[in-house]
């Protein structure tokens, strides 16, 4: 069940309308600077990739944050190939960013106050693997720290339920159509609306107290 078919489609025709999507969806039309010597790349996948989009771009030392698809079999995916289920793609975000000025550590910590690590192949109203979460590594450094930040966790977290969050290496990495990159600045009103009848901040304020979000 896509953020659509769950949620958005419900909405009045005055909503839509009010707010509608702004135009270009062609595949990877918008693609991932590219990485220089002194950066890195991270790849989450935290439910819905227009509200795991917002909490990185406004960390300094993130370069970028392009929302797309990974983990998944088909080449190219598109936004309805993978929100219908079928591809194994999760929608997922990918950062670039300076290790010199922020760390994968803090990159991590951002990841697990915004998702809900306690369920399986959802994150709150979307269901389905494709809003599954996961941490795909790139390099022995990342899945060490990955697979540590997860054990801390376990020892730490104010909730009683396990962690279900998968850790995997990173694979092709497929930038989603234009129109999904910053939604939630190209069509706020609309992303404010999703995310709020979607339950997520209240969902992450049971799980995490005033840490959710940050």
């Amino acid at each position: 069940m896509s953020k659509w078919m769950g949620y958005l489609l419900p909405l009045s025709l005055a909503i839509v309308a009010a707010t509608s999507v702004a135009a270009g969806n062609e595949p990877g039309a918008k693609m991932m600077e590219k990485i220089s010597n002194n950066m890195e790349k991270a790849t989450f996948a935290g439910g819905c990739f227009w509200c795991m989009e917002a909490p990185f771009d406004k960390l300094p030392g993130v370069v970028s944050v392009t929302v797309g698809y990974t983990g998944g079999t088909v080449k190219n995916p598109t936004y309805e190939q993978v929100s219908a289920g079928g591809t194994g793609h999760a929608e997922a975000v990918q950062i670039v960013y300076t290790p010199s000025e922020i760390g994968y550590e803090k990159l991590l910590d951002v990841f697990w106050h915004n998702t809900d690590p306690t369920v399986k192949d959802r994150q709150f109203c979307d269901v389905g693997s494709q809003y599954r979460t996961a941490i795909f590594y790139h390099g022995e450094e990342q899945r060490l720290l990955a697979l540590k930040s997860k054990e801390v966790l376990e020892k730490t977290k104010p909730f009683r339920e396990p962690i279900l969050t998968e850790i995997t290496a990173g694979g092709e990495f497929y930038p989603a159509e234009e129109y999904h990159q910053h939604y939630y600045r190209k069509n706020p009103i609309r992303y404010k609306y999703y995310r709020s009848g979607c339950g997520r901040d209240r969902r992450l304020k049971e799980l995490w107290g005033d840490a959710a979000g940050h």
